[in-house]
């Protein structure tokens, strides 16, 4: 069964006061959790298991108001943090800043159309779109702003994408967000550069809550960008062949801030999860001399080095080609994982 988050914004600006009450009460417990897992560790090296957790905080939950499933979750997120980190003592939460995350399970929430009622509260959202299944489990959840959010983790039951046969190599790039080996181009709009007077002025003025408004208006419209471009991908096809392009390498060169604005890493991201959600194949390759190389007739002839990227065209020096820089490189992309996959499946001799 595949499951799905769906995020909401609350619309009531007095929830933040009890919201982050919770979001106390959810401190208090981790911190009790990590306390008796150290006092456990440093006398016995051994860690206390979530059911041992959970007799502890039985009942803790109606001194915060918190139903009893929300501090369960808490419990298993502390456990589940400590396999991870293989530590018998993590991080201590703040009593001075709530921790911002509130969570709960289906039986702790009763949600309409446009609320959600959590242990007697009623907190109103705004319904963007409609929940297509059965709610899991989900949290309250805090941005850097303070706005508060609700998480819904539902069942999909969204029909079966139907495949269309198609594969395809994409390019990063600065100028446009991707080029597809197919020649389709996907533009991207330069928002660091729109807002950087506005910015500039917010920080010269010390407006600390405007500068974090415009960081999160800059952040979200380029996130809303990348959804709409990779979803337009993976509708369309079925192989989605990425270069292995990385931004910490050009961070400290001139272009650092144009590559900051691109969001390599957050439009793979998104590539990659939506993907395997709808069952179809991502791969990521060496783009190592994609760029430089002839997709006709495979030599290395073109222009290369930092000081080249302003030449966008260029002609193959074997074979006479004429190449578009940017899908010369993503039909390279392409073929690589082709190759790949022709050596896998080739007999062993």
């Amino acid at each position: 069964m595949k499951l799905t988050t769906y995020r909401f914004r609350l619309k009531d600006s007095a929830c933040r006061v009890r919201l982050r009450k919770l979001g106390f009460g959810v401190n208090d417990i981790w911190n009790y959790a990590n306390e008796r897992n150290a006092y456990q560790w440093s006398f016995r090296r051994k860690l206390l298991s979530a059911f041992d957790l959970h007799k502890l905080t039985a009942g803790v939950g109606k001194e915060f108001g918190l139903h009893s499933q929300t501090v369960q979750a808490v419990v298993d997120e502390y456990c589940k943090c400590g396999k991870q980190f293989k530590r018998p003592k993590l991080n201590w939460r703040s009593r001075k800043r709530s921790l911002g995350w509130v969570p709960f399970k289906a039986v702790g929430v009763k949600v309409s159309a446009d609320s959600v009622t959590y242990n007697g509260q009623t907190f109103r959202f705004w319904n963007s779109r409609p929940l297509p299944g059965k709610v899991r489990f989900g949290s309250f959840a805090e941005d850097a702003q303070g706005r508060w959010y609700v998480n819904f983790v539902c069942e999909d039951l969204t029909p079966e994408r139907q495949p269309t046969g198609k594969e395809v190599g994409v390019d990063m790039g600065l100028k446009t967000i991707a080029t597809l080996s197919d020649g389709i181009q996907l533009s991207r709009e330069n928002l660091t550069r729109k807002f950087e007077v506005k910015l500039a002025v917010a920080q010269r003025a010390r407006k600390k809550k405007q500068v974090t408004r415009i960081h999160a208006k800059i952040k979200n419209k380029r996130k809303d960008w990348n959804h709409k471009q990779t979803t337009l991908l993976t509708n369309e096809y079925d192989v989605l062949v990425v270069g292995n392009v990385s931004s910490s390498k050009l961070k400290k060169t001139s272009m650092a801030k144009s590559v900051s604005d691109a969001g390599w890493a957050d439009f793979k991201t998104m590539l990659s999860y939506k993907a395997i959600r709808l069952g179809i194949t991502y791969l990521e390759v060496n783009e190592s001399f994609s760029t430089v190389t002839c997709s006709v007739c495979f030599t290395r002839s073109g222009p290369s080095g930092l000081s080249a990227l302003g030449v966008r065209t260029w002609g193959c020096s074997s074979c006479g080609t004429s190449h578009d820089r940017d899908r010369n490189a993503a039909t390279n992309i392409l073929r690589s994982a082709q190759d790949i996959v022709r050596r896998r499946e080739s007999p062993c001799l």
